[in-house]
């Protein structure tokens, strides 16, 4: 396969699409649009957001201590692009864009209700990289959707949607089928029907 070298960059590289929930010290909420976002540690349940030291959400963050990270559904395109381009510091995101709010159980941050996937989220600790802050969230509450669940409590990624983007070229796409399942006790090799 031939490849092109493309430098240090951020190109192509397909990141989940979140909007990250939070407060500013008289409980005013904001919203980001944030794609740099990933679980960390398994022990203690631990997330990374990495943002921009001079975003509202940065500083609303450290206000208060914690934080949500909500799931953007396929669906929901366009009011992920509008939270990303507009400034919390002069628009009411949430009301601005039609999206609703619902109280978290285990921080004062809301949770976006459309969202089929939350993460409520306690500022542990921070990391700085140039101009940008690596926030390290423990996690304390996931919510799933429902919709995700059968009756024998099995989930369903499907229901999910999760939105993605492409930084570099600045593009959303949705994920596509299913391609086959990870094991704790081995990998399943092409072809493979028992595992090894």
């Amino acid at each position: 396969m031939k490849k092109r070298q493309l430098g240090p960059c951020i190109t192509f590289f397909p990141q989940p699409t979140t909007l990250i929930a939070t407060c500013n010290a008289a409980g005013d909420v904001n919203l980001m649009t944030a794609s740099w976002v990933g679980i960390v540690s398994k022990t203690p349940p631990t997330l990374a957001v990495a943002l921009h030291q001079q975003r509202q959400t940065y500083e609303n963050l450290l206000a208060t201590g914690c934080f949500t990270v909500n799931l953007v559904p396929a669906s929901l395109v366009v009011e992920a692009d509008f939270c990303g381009l507009k400034s919390g510091r002069d628009t009411d995101k949430p009301a601005s864009s039609g999206l609703t709010l619902e109280p978290a159980t285990k921080v004062a941050t809301p949770l976006v209700a459309e969202s089929p996937l939350n993460v409520e989220c306690r500022v542990v600790g921070e990391h700085h990289l140039g101009d940008y802050r690596l926030v390290l969230g423990e996690i304390l509450e996931i919510h799933a959707t429902d919709a995700a669940f059968d009756a024998e409590g099995r989930m369903d990624a499907r229901a999910f949607d999760p939105l993605v983007y492409l930084g570099g070229i600045r593009e959303y796409w949705s994920l596509g089928e299913k391609r086959g399942d990870a094991y704790r006790d081995g990998i399943r090799l092409f072809g493979d029907k028992t595992g090894q």
